[in-house]
């Protein structure tokens, strides 16, 4: 399995604490990414840094912890599902989530949500429960650092979708223009006009 960003180093050479090398750079600084063309994986269980990690279906995981972002170091590079990873997309990693599936992140400091598209496998530090692309992390206002969120799966046909869709239908919360298949949510005006 290709991780593609489990806190190795970008340059490719083997991590001696997580014990994987990151993917090679399939698309330049600067060059467009494409988009899709991975596949869908629920995946068996792994271990990184001596930890076992368990990916598996379920439509009413919710999880608090601390969210990171990852940017240019890992741009263009293959993500865990065979897509590449586009630091100005709308998307995130996570260890144990179908990929791609998604799911809403909450920044618990500012209550700002946001849907991502989960198509990559990490972040592998303690007390991290997912990596957001650059773009994702800043429309949630995190990039100085690692911050407290909440993660839900979304599964399509799941109870919580329909809540999701029900809720963003709402004249009083306006999704802002994040790219396809990702929404903001509950965001100032200022936040959702970024």
């Amino acid at each position: 399995m290709v991780l593609a960003h489990c806190g190795q180093s970008p340059s490719g050479r083997l991590d001696p604490k997580y014990g994987v090398s990151s993917s090679p750079r399939l698309v330049a600084l600067g060059e467009p990414v494409p988009k899709g063309g991975g596949t869908y994986r629920v995946g068996k269980p792994y271990v990184i840094g001596g930890r076992v990690y368990e990916p598996q279906e379920n439509a009413s995981y919710s999880a608090e912890g601390l969210a990171s972002w990852y940017g240019e170091d890992f741009h263009g590079r293959a993500t865990a599902n065979g897509e590449v990873f586009d630091m100005t997309s709308i998307s995130a990693a996570h260890p144990t989530l179908p990929i791609p599936s998604y799911a809403r992140i909450t920044n618990l400091a500012n209550q700002k949500s946001i849907i991502v598209r989960v198509n990559d496998r990490g972040p592998f530090h303690e007390g991290r429960i997912v990596d957001l692309s650059y773009v994702a992390a800043h429309r949630l206002g995190i990039l100085g650092g690692a911050t407290p969120v909440e993660v839900e799966s979304i599964i399509p046909g799941s109870s919580r979708a329909a809540e999701l869709l029900i809720a963003i239908s709402r004249p009083n919360i306006a999704p802002g223009p994040v790219g396809p298949g990702a929404m903001l949510l509950n965001a100032p005006a200022a936040c959702r006009d970024q």
